[in-house]
C-alpha cells in the first residue's frame, strides 16, 4: 500500500495526541509500518546520526519502508570511524534515499572560521553544523523519525511515540519504550555491524571533539560534552529548549 503524502489536516499538538492514542499499544515495528502510511502524519524522513545505536532503526526502515529518505548530517567534525560505519550501512541496508546534510560553507566560515568554536561555545557550534544544515532538510516533511529512547534518560524519560515540535512538525519515536536490552538483542539477531568505538568505551556518538568515553555505571550520555551542562545538540530543541514532555509540562 502506497504511502499518504497528501497533506496532513489540523494542528500539530491535535495529530499528536490522535496519533499517540492510535498507537499507544503497538510496538516499534507497527508503529512504523502503519504510522509511516497515516495521513495524520504526513511525509517523513528518518534523521539518523550512524552513531551507537543507529543501526536498529535504520535496520527497521529498511526492512518496511527501504524509499525513506535518510538524512544524515555530516558536520565535518565527525570521527573517521562514523563516516566509514555510514558507507558500510548504506551498502549493507541497501536503503534507497540517503542524503548527506552539511552545512553551508559561507556560514562556517563566518561563524568558525579557524575551527575553534566548539571550545568556547558548544551551542552555536551545533547550531551552525547541526541545527541550521537539518532544519532547511526538514522543510519539505510533516515529520521526522529519531532513535530517542526513555533509557537514555535527562530531557528524554517520558519521550512518546509522537511528539509535537512546536507548531512546525512531529517527530516519531518508535523505539521510545526500548531498553538496551532490546537494542542489543535485536542487534545480535540480524546480524548488524557495531559501530566500531562502542567496543572503545563510546555507548553515545557525536562530533570527535565534544565525545569521549564512558567508565562503567557512568550514564550513556555523559561522555557528550562533558564537563559542561550541555545534554542535547539542539536538533531536539525549540525556541533554545528541549521538547516538552508530558512530565515536564505537568511539573
Amino acid at each position: 500500500m502506497p504511502r499518504d503524502t497528501s497533506t496532513p489536516e489540523g494542528n500539530v499538538a491535535t495529530r499528536v495526541a490522535l496519533l499517540n492514542a492510535r498507537y499507544r499499544h503497538h510496538g516499534a515495528t507497527a508503529v512504523l509500518e502503519h504510522a509511516l502510511k497515516d495521513a495524520d502524519l504526513g511525509k517523513v524522513a528518518l534523521v539518523s546520526s550512524f552513531g551507537a545505536e543507529s543501526v536498529v532503526l535504520l535496520h527497521l526502515v529498511s526492512v518496511i519502508a527501504p524509499e525513506t529518505p535518510v538524512l544524515f548530517i555530516d558536520t565535518r567534525m565527525l570521527f573517521q570511524e562514523t563516516l566509514d560505519y555510514q558507507r558500510e550501512l548504506a551498502e549493507k541496508l541497501a536503503l534507497c534515499d540517503i542524503r548527506t546534510i552539511r552545512a553551508n560553507p559561507s556560514r562556517v566560515n563566518f561563524e568558525d572560521p579557524d575551527g575553534t568554536l566548539h571550545q568556547f561555545n558548544t551551542d552555536a557550534c551545533c547550531a551552525v553544523r547541526k541545527v541550521e544544515p537539518l532544519e532547511r532538510a526538514l522543510a519539505d516533511f510533516d515529520g521526522w523519525i529519531t532513535g530517542r529512547k526513555r533509557y537514555q534518560g535527562a530531557t528524554r524519560d517520558q519521550v512518546e511515540f509522537f511528539e509535537a515540535e512546536g507548531e512546525t512538525r512531529i517527530k516519531v519515536n518508535p523505539l521510545a519504550h526500548w531498553g538496551r536490552e532490546d537494542l542489543e538483542e535485536y542487534m545480535v539477531e540480524n546480524r548488524l555491524p557495531r559501530h566500531p568505538l562502542v567496543a572503545k568505551g563510546y555507548p553515545s556518538i557525536g562530533c570527535a571533539p565534544c565525545t569521549s568515553p564512558v567508565k562503567p555505571g557512568e550514564d550513556p550520555r555523559a561522555g557528550r560534552w562533558r564537563g559542561s551542562q550541555k545534554t542535547e545538540c539542539g536538533i531536539h530543541f525549540i525556541d533554545g529548549k528541549p521538547v516538552r514532555t508530558p512530565k515536564e509540562n505537568a511539573a
